[in-house]
This record gives structure tokens, sequence and C-alpha cells, in this order.
């Protein structure tokens, strides 16, 4: 299949499992992470993961910066991790709008008394609603996650069991912790590895190559 092929397919298959998740596993998922999870500290933490990399991708897009400025062309690796980087920041763009766009409800009341599943058994979208109330569909966490991690997955396939790993602690966290529904989670992975797979063809890294970061030589 051609590459707009499968994304359109992927696209599908994400849409019809979000569906599937909002009707039938949602709700119990959440129910089941406020009577059974609740208080364990392990799940919050494992959330973190995401926070880090945003902080590590201001400083690299910095030193980097820095590094342009005097005129050294990246090597391959700090290439990856500004691309890692770049993604991270449109992928963060893309979710603030699909936020507002759905307007959807969070599980569980964590500000400004929120309207939430297990609060006061609100359960749906109300789109172009705006605030941080209306905010739980993409996850931002999953989002931001993958969208590191799918310029990784291309560019140093070798560790993908790796970023399978840390791709799955973000999820069994936001779960665990009843931070987000399990069809959150899933839109928010697709957007955030759709965002970093483009990157990566918007720079023409494969596996074999140097990325195009220096003047061509006459």
């Amino acid at each position: 299949m051609s590459r707009p092929t499968k994304w359109a397919v992927s696209f599908v298959a994400m849409a019809v499992v979000v569906v599937v998740s909002y009707q039938w596993l949602d709700r119990p998922i959440a129910l089941f992470a406020h009577s059974e999870l609740h208080g364990i500290r392990v799940f919050p933490l494992l959330t973190y993961i995401p926070e880090w990399m945003s902080t590590l991708s201001v400083l690299v897009f910095l030193v980097m910066g820095v590094r342009a400025l005097i005129g050294r062309p990246l090597s391959r690796l700090e290439a990856v991790i500004l691309l890692a980087g770049v993604s991270l920041a449109v992928a963060v763009a893309i979710k603030d709008q699909l936020k507002f766009a759905f307007g959807r409800t969070w599980p569980e009341t964590w500000i400004n008394n929120n309207p939430s599943l297990i609060q006061n058994g609100v359960y749906g979208f109300n789109p172009f609603h705006g605030g941080l109330s209306y905010a739980s569909f993409p996850s931002g966490h999953t989002t931001a996650v993958c969208a590191v991690v799918s310029v990784l997955w291309v560019c140093y396939p070798r560790f993908r069991a790796l970023y399978a790993l840390i791709v799955a602690a973000v999820v069994v966290g936001l779960l665990g912790a009843d931070f987000h529904f399990l069809s959150d989670i899933v839109a928010g992975g697709f957007l955030g590895f759709s965002t970093g797979w483009l990157t990566v063809l918007f720079w023409d890294i494969g596996e074999d190559r140097r990325p195009r970061v220096s003047p061509p030589k006459p």
C-alpha cells in the first residue's frame, strides 16, 4: 500500500477503536480505576514521562540553535533529537485544537469543580465548548510521548521494544490514575505517531541515510 493509503487505513482503524471504546469500554475502565486503583501513587508518577520530554525538547532546541548559529552541522543523532522536539511541538499544537473541537469531559473532577463521569455522571462530547473542563480528548500525555517515540521508532528501529515499553508505561499510568478515558489515549497515540512519522518524511530520514541538515557541497 502507498503511504496515504496506509495512513487512511490506520485512521479508520483508530476511529473504529475510539467508537467501540466510547460505547463499551471507557466508562467501565474509569469506574474500575476509581474504585480499585485510586490512591496508588505509581500510576500518577508514570504520567510524568511526557512532561520530562517537553522540558528536554526546549533545552534541545536551544542547544541546537546555538550550534546552528556558529555554523556547526548536526550529526545524525542530533538531527533526530531535534526532529523529535519539532514533532512534539507540532503534535501539542494540533492536540490543543482538537481538544477545543471535541470538548470532552473528564473521567474525574480535577480543577474548578469540572463536570466528570465520577462526580456528576457527565459523559460525552461538547464540540467547541472550550475551557479546561472540556479537554479530555485526545490525551495530551499520549500525544506527546508518541510524537517523540515515533521519530525514534523510524530512525533507530533496533530499540523499538524500549519505545513500546515507554508508551505502555504512560498508558498504564493514565488509565490507572483515571486521568483519561481509553478512547482519549487511542486518539492521542494516533495523533502523536502520525505527527512523528510525517516529521521524519518531511526531513527525508531513512534508517541508513544521514539527515539533510548541512548545505550540499558544490
